[in-house]
């Protein structure tokens, strides 16, 4: 049943009970995007196993998250269980064979995996916000310091470093407002503590150096299978907005960094997203269009992206349209939310002259799906209730001594696992402050040896004009002369520095894509 140039899903049914036939997805509609929902203990993370298996067997690269646990039992050969071979037997899957997957275990928290990061920077001031929860004048605010970071050559690599940037804003924000517009002291500090916030839920993990280098999870293996990247993620999953971000900006990543390839024989990469409305639950209208933006014209760099969610009504409609490839569970229709997704699912497919799509939805068995793929010209298959094949590797998570073993071979050992912590906007601005603070100490003695008696060029007096009243006033002049020199000087310093870094930027400005991250 297996064929090349295509993933074999499972067999569809006939309303009795008969199997019909195979149901596959074409690997050339791969990179058209699709959809898996279904209720909790439905079977949507099987079926995922089985499309990353898939995928992986013909060479392409993948990347997912594992929300429990489970999927990381890919990277560990099958074991013949009475429930697989009976999957198996009952769909006619004679070829059904146990195997193994090539996986990297990647972990924002270096605990499961690699650890994985980015830098402030490459993550771009929209999804910064997002992951903030920003107001629209503190995410005016994050524009700025980005404007400011971008222009002067200050590298923003950690939370630390966009703190002090933070920190010169605030002190000065009544010049800087001149030139960039308001930067509210109000808007400032909430930002700083949101920041403080985002520190405490382990955000300080996922910012720093070495950064994620995208060809790490494009790589294929010596026996060609592509590499199947599985991201940790139930510690992650104690702050939803953070793991949404993340996936978000690797999408954005993937976007930006790949060429365009048209319509490949096969995906580059496939990116399952699973949890998936958490990208989009309290989203701005803004980030929503982006969102749909970029996955509508990632397609054509040769990634496939994969919405995993229990309800279909997860994912807005403007995005929904763009998924070709659908894997419907059952759904549960007991509240008036619920019927409706029953009936937006339904509604969703090509129909089925032999069933009722909104009936069988709710009365599938666990492992059971509605299966609707792209076959010629593109065109979306009519719907079949399908049985889904049982996975190759195994059902089930590996144990700790068995994860440790793969991330001992894995090859990108010691290229992530140790932080680096190169000079950046932190001591950056550091440095001119303290240059600053020496300059202005020097000015100050400098004024201080022209007041005593006997210097020559002290300047309180003129001959022949003297006088205690004289001599008094000239001093109180000078030494208001001195202290508004005083409170410029170091704002001064600092924004000639600045200056001077923006003269050197010519011919070399930075420019963001469509979700913030900077283009290369």
């Amino acid at each position: 049943m297996l064929e090349e140039g295509k993933i074999f899903i499972g067999a569809s049914r006939n309303p009795d009970d008969s199997i019909n036939k195979p149901e596959y997805l074409d690997l050339k509609f791969g990179n058209r995007h699709g959809l898996v929902t279904g209720a909790t203990g439905t079977g949507k993370t099987v079926t995922l196993q089985v499309l990353a298996e898939g995928f992986s067997r013909a060479g392409v690269p993948v990347f997912a998250a594992d929300i429990k646990g489970d999927l990381s039992g890919i990277a560990a050969k099958g074991e013949a269980k009475d429930f697989l071979t009976k999957r198996a037997e009952l769909i006619g899957f004679s070829d059904y064979e146990f195997d193994q997957f090539p996986v990297i275990f990647w972990d924002l928290f270096g605990q499961k995996g690699h650890r994985v990061r980015t830098t402030v920077a490459e993550m771009g001031p929209l999804l910064l916000a997002r992951l903030m929860d920003a107001s629209e004048p503190q995410e005016g605010v994050i524009n700025i310091a980005f404007k400011i970071a971008d222009q002067a050559g200050l590298p923003l690599l950690d939370l630390k470093d966009f703190t002090s940037l933070l920190n010169y804003m605030g002190e000065n924000a009544s010049e800087l407002s001149n030139q960039y517009g308001l930067i509210s002291k109000a808007s400032v500090g909430s930002i700083q503590r949101a920041l403080l916030v985002l520190e405490q839920q382990g955000a300080e993990h996922f910012f720093g150096e070495p950064a994620l280098k995208i060809t790490d999870i494009m790589r294929t293996s010596n026996n060609g299978y592509g590499q199947i990247s599985v991201l940790a993620a139930d510690k992650l999953m104690m702050n939803p907005r953070l793991y949404a971000t993340f996936l978000l900006w690797l999408l954005s990543e993937l976007f930006e960094e790949l060429p365009e390839v048209g319509d490949p024989d096969k995906p580059k990469l496939v990116f399952f997203f699973d949890e998936a409305h958490l990208l989009f639950n309290d989203a701005p209208k803004v980030l929503v269009e982006r969102v749909e933006q970029v996955v509508r014209l990632i397609r054509s760099k040769g990634v496939g992206v994969y919405f995993v969610t229990q309800n279909p009504l997860d994912v807005p409609e403007t995005v929904l349209a763009q998924l070709g490839n659908r894997a419907q569970h059952a759904l549960r229709a007991y509240s008036p939310r619920e019927q409706k997704a029953v009936k937006t699912a339904a509604d969703t497919f090509r129909p089925n002259p032999a069933f009722d799509c909104a009936t069988v939805i709710t009365n599938l068995g666990t492992g059971e799906a509605l299966v609707s793929t792209l076959e010629a010209k593109g065109a979306p298959s009519i719907v079949e209730r399908t049985l889904i094949r049982p996975p190759s590797g195994r059902v089930g998570p590996l144990t700790d001594d068995e994860r440790q073993q793969v991330m001992d071979r894995s090859p990108v050992l010691g290229v992530y696992d140790e932080d680096v912590d190169r000079e950046s906007a932190f001591e950056m601005l550091a440095a001119r402050a303290k240059k600053a603070a020496e300059a202005d100490a020097a000015k100050r003695a400098q004024e201080e040896a022209q007041q005593q008696p006997g210097s020559t060029n002290s300047g309180w007096t003129i001959p022949g004009f003297g006088g205690d009243a004289d001599s008094q006033q000239g001093r109180g002049q000078s030494r208001g002369r001195a202290s508004g020199y005083q409170r410029e000087t170091v704002m001064e310093a600092a924004m000639k520095s600045v200056a001077r870094t923006v003269a050197t930027q010519v011919g070399r400005a930075l420019v963001r894509g469509i979700l913030g991250s900077l283009k290369r």
